[in-house]
């Protein structure tokens, strides 16, 4: 395999569907891709090494296709990524162009108060005032995961090969709930096989499915 794919016995391959692809969750611009909202489970309990791959919903039309595949090269707590430097270019401008607009770097904690503070977002409501139900849900898991070893293929999202798992009867991509990430050492290897050549051409292939269309309700 390429060096950057690793394959340690320990390594996980966390796999779920995209309904919302507005570069906001998640958000591959500024030469990172982030996952900083929404997905808790997979946000608590993936670690660096792992995969995290979203894939295409049946409302969408991109059932059995791959809107982007991720391998986690750093956790981060949501006050340092809110105060890192690096990332600045990732908190939301309400008024700027759309890479702007769909900015994740949205929560910090009121240092008097420690209460969560939620930016301006697509998570807030549409005046810019906290949405508290997604601000609950959110930061039940306050971890981001970022890489810089990605593809994001958006609106342009590819078929997955048979050979991995669109044909495969116990492992079904289309209809599911929630997330997978147990597999056989085989389909695992036959996965990271395909990532391999996908990663030839990483980074971002295309924009987002929703950035043209109407629907664009919140995660």
């Amino acid at each position: 395999l390429h060096p950057g794919l690793s394959f340690p016995g320990s390594m996980r391959i966390y796999i779920y569907v995209v309904t919302h692809d507005k570069g906001f969750a998640p958000n591959p611009f500024h030469d990172c891709c982030t996952l900083a909202t929404c997905q808790r489970p997979i946000r608590e309990r993936a670690s660096e090494g792992d995969w995290v791959l979203g894939v295409g919903s049946i409302r969408n039309g991109q059932e059995g296709q791959l809107i982007y595949a991720m391998q986690v090269e750093k956790t981060m707590s949501f006050d340092r990524y809110w105060a890192d430097p690096r990332f600045q270019q990732k908190k939301p401008e309400p008024s700027g162009i759309e890479e702007s607009r769909c900015g994740d770097n949205i929560y910090h904690r009121d240092p008097d108060t420690d209460d969560w503070i939620q930016a301006h977002s697509y998570h807030s409501e549409p005046n810019g005032c906290q949405d508290l139900d997604h601000v609950e849900r959110d930061t039940r898991a306050p971890r981001v995961l970022m890489s810089k070893h990605f593809v994001y293929f958006g609106n342009s999202a590819i078929d997955i090969p048979d050979h991995t798992l669109s044909n495969n009867e116990d492992i079904s991509l289309i209809g599911f709930r929630g997330y997978k990430c147990h597999f056989p050492p085989s389909l695992q290897r036959h996965i990271l096989e395909w990532l391999q050549d996908l990663m030839q051409t990483p980074g971002i292939q295309d924009t987002p499915t929703h950035w043209n269309s109407t629907n664009v309700s919140s995660c």
